[in-house]
């Protein structure tokens, strides 16, 4: 807990309502019917903890790290003429304050646990980053100073803009424009050069029926945020939570300061309450966590990019071209298509024994199932040798095949696909090479090299497929003037 302090003109001058300038006598007075509406006033200070920077902290506040941005000077961020000019800058930034981000803090829920013992009259505060509505205080019981990413509008015409639209564009990093006019769009922050909000000014005399007003987490130098301070009763307590005395403190009879981080001291505070505040407050926080996990999974669509484009093509390609080399596989012992097959050939082999214009074949063993299991293999005796050429000739005497067996040919390719031309020449070289190897005589030769019609009648299941390598070529920054928790 920070160091509690009153800064008194005059020592001898004693409180009006509290017992004592401390935090004890603070609980003591909340509990009591006199303490029945309490103010409190936010600044940058309540969010740090959560992971937000606030403004002017060396090394590490806001505006020392908005110098990557090369901005003429860190507030031009804010500035509504150099936005007009230039808004990179700024939705760069706000896509590290964006909402659901981060989660509300202890001091957030203390808020809320006010509201929930029906003491709080209203919150202040200076910070954009929409952690109050998070925690649960009620949107009516909160007067965002400085705006927040709530909402957008247009600021040339003044159209409200989709809200899960702008999301998408700060996820992105790009600049929103108008539906209508085409103009620059932006979060309903008040950057410097605008108007506060007219909630702001509406809700200031409330003020003055305040009989508590709580102080957390601000430089007290921007105003009119600052000058609120101020107009609470003469005779109403205040509290300072803060690192550093700020503003007039210390000049009424019943101020009180505690330096320090505000979670820490808001704990302390409920504990010296009692009643079971202490445990409320961490219920209530608890509650946050749930609520920020739903809000960051949501989805997020991102653009591909032209690597990621081809790639995806690539795979789909590939995926094809195996799905045809599937269709094209010769066909396994037992499948239906093979069984076809053969009981065609036996059909043609008849069919070519009793027809009286056709030689029958020389060879003596029966011919493979398909041409699809040429090359032949180099033979280890002489006699398989011979053998094996007549099958390959055989094979190749396509315009000796019946009619009845070309016709048969044409009914199977529904279900094989067809090979290209080109590729049938280059396999027909390939056998011809291994018969070159085999030595085949002189008279086997013109017989290879003869085929006419090729390209013709050749049919996908009496060619091996090609490879698959020959397919394949076919801010929250709340605080200063509009936009920012003051630090």
């Amino acid at each position: 807990m920070g160091n509690e302090q009153s800064i008194q003109i005059d020592e001898s001058v004693l409180p009006q309502i509290l017992d004592k300038r401390d935090l004890a006598s603070v609980a003591k007075y909340v509990k009591s019917p006199e303490c029945k509406r309490i103010f409190v006033m936010n600044g940058a200070g309540v969010s740090t903890s959560a992971g937000i920077p606030d403004f002017r902290s060396p090394e590490t506040g806001l505006y020392h790290n908005l110098q990557r941005l090369n901005l003429p000077y860190p507030e031009a961020v804010f500035e509504i003429s150099f936005f007009r000019e230039n808004p990179i800058p700024f939705y760069a930034l706000a896509k590290e304050l964006m909402p659901g981000k981060f989660r509300p803090t202890i001091t957030h829920s203390f808020v809320r646990l006010l509201a929930e013992k029906n003491l709080l009259g209203m919150c202040y505060t200076q910070n954009i980053d929409t952690l109050e509505r998070l925690a649960g205080v009620p949107a009516h019981k909160i007067v965002e100073a400085h705006g927040s990413f709530a909402d957008q509008h247009c600021i040339d015409c003044g159209a409200p803009y989709d809200s899960n639209k702008i999301r998408d564009h700060i996820r992105k990093g790009s600049v929103p424009t108008c539906d209508q006019c085409d103009g620059l769009v932006k979060p309903d922050i008040v950057f410097f050069g605008e108007s506060l909000p007219p909630r702001f000014s509406q809700t200031v005399p409330l003020l003055r029926s305040a009989d508590l007003l709580i102080v957390m987490g601000t430089s007290l130098t921007v105003h009119p945020f600052a000058s609120l301070a101020s107009m609470v009763p003469e005779n109403c307590p205040r509290v300072l939570i803060n690192m550093d005395q700020v503003g007039d403190f210390g000049t009424r009879t019943d101020d009180v300061v505690c330096l320090g981080k505000t979670d820490e001291v808001v704990k302390e505070f409920c504990r010296l309450v009692g009643d079971g505040w202490e445990k409320e407050l961490e219920d209530l926080w608890k509650e946050t966590e749930k609520a920020v996990v739903e809000v960051m999974e949501e989805p997020v669509e991102e653009e591909e990019t032209e690597e990621e484009k081809i790639k995806k093509e690539v795979d789909l390609l590939t995926s094809q071209v195996e799905k045809a080399l599937e269709i094209g596989e010769v066909p396994k012992e037992g499948d239906k298509t093979s069984e076809k097959i053969e009981k065609k050939k036996d059909e043609e082999e008849k069919a070519g024994e009793e027809s009286p214009t056709k030689e029958k074949p020389t060879q003596v063993e029966k011919p493979p199932t398909t041409a699809v299991e040429a090359p032949v293999p180099k033979p280890e005796k002489p006699s398989q040798a011979n053998s094996g050429e007549e099958e390959v000739v055989e094979s190749l005497k396509l315009d000796e095949v019946p009619e009845t067996a070309k016709t048969t040919h044409t009914e199977t390719s529904v279900e094989e696909p067809q090979i290209p031309a080109k590729e049938v020449e280059t396999e027909i070289e390939q056998v011809r090479k291994e018969v070159e190897d085999l030595h085949v005589s002189e008279q086997l030769t013109p017989s290879v090299t003869s085929e006419p019609e090729v390209k013709a009648t050749v049919a996908a299941p009496q060619v091996e497929p090609p490879p698959a390598g020959n397919k394949g070529d076919s801010p929250n920054v709340a605080g200063e003037r509009g936009s920012c928790n003051s630090g």
